[in-house]
């Protein structure tokens, strides 16, 4: 029996993860701890737990006498996730130079050829979680126990604002995807050759591509007047 508990708490962490990073779960939406439990099979104790280690990492609030929900992206948060998102990369980049393993490497290999695979195809949640887990490896290869918190936090709201960065609709999507690629192969490189300096430079360029397509989330285009007035 503990060990099917530990099973579904383990899914429903993971679960509830990957559909608040890829907007399943809409920032601010109410979590109904009634129906998840019914849902994964959870007793309210088990649940509870979840819900304060999500909490811990940034990807819910938890209310006194109102529950859980996820995460809202208002104005604060947003403008000082502008502010503070270069400053944390960097730092971030450069001390996983000082601080990468063998095995560390060997494994964010593996995440950046399945973050290329989804790049090929366009597949936005795929896209967004890969994405999401190669900055999550360049963190613990930081090994500072401060900054991964902080480092944390915003990628949960990086990866739900990347939704803009992915989008179909937009033709200029494959290449922004191609150089995000090709800055993902460079951060991996220079790491991998001890190359700080190299490492934070090429951070910077691939928060400056995001970041433009980022301020866009912020920055929707008006409705044409003449279309209200149709």
């Amino acid at each position: 029996m503990n060990k099917v508990s530990t099973s579904n708490k383990e899914k429903l962490y993971l679960d509830l993860k990957r559909r608040i990073l890829t907007l399943d779960l809409a920032p601010g939406i109410d979590l109904d701890e009634v129906s998840i439990s019914k849902e994964y099979g959870l007793s309210r104790t088990p649940l509870r737990d979840v819900f304060r280690q999500l909490a811990g990492e940034g990807y819910i609030d938890i209310v006194d006498n109102r529950g859980a929900h996820v995460s809202p992206m208002d104005h604060k948060t947003l403008k000082e996730f502008f502010q503070t998102a270069p400053m944390i990369y960097s730092a971030i980049s450069r001390l996983a130079v000082e601080n990468a393993t063998s095995v560390q490497l060997k494994e964010l290999k593996l995440v950046q050829g399945r973050f290329r695979q989804a790049a090929n195809k366009i597949v936005v949640k795929d896209l967004v979680y890969f994405n999401d887990r190669f900055h999550s490896l360049v963190g613990e290869m930081a090994d500072n126990r401060y900054l991964s918190i902080s480092l944390q936090r915003l990628l949960v709201d990086h990866a739900r604002i990347a939704h803009t960065f992915y989008d179909r609709k937009n033709a200029k999507v494959g290449n922004r995807l191609k150089l995000a690629v090709e800055q993902h192969d460079q951060m991996l490189e220079a790491i991998d050759k001890g190359d700080a300096e190299q490492a934070v430079a090429v951070t910077l360029d691939h928060w400056e591509l995001s970041r433009s397509q980022a301020e866009l989330f912020v920055n929707a285009e008006p409705i044409p007047l003449s279309d209200m007035a149709s």
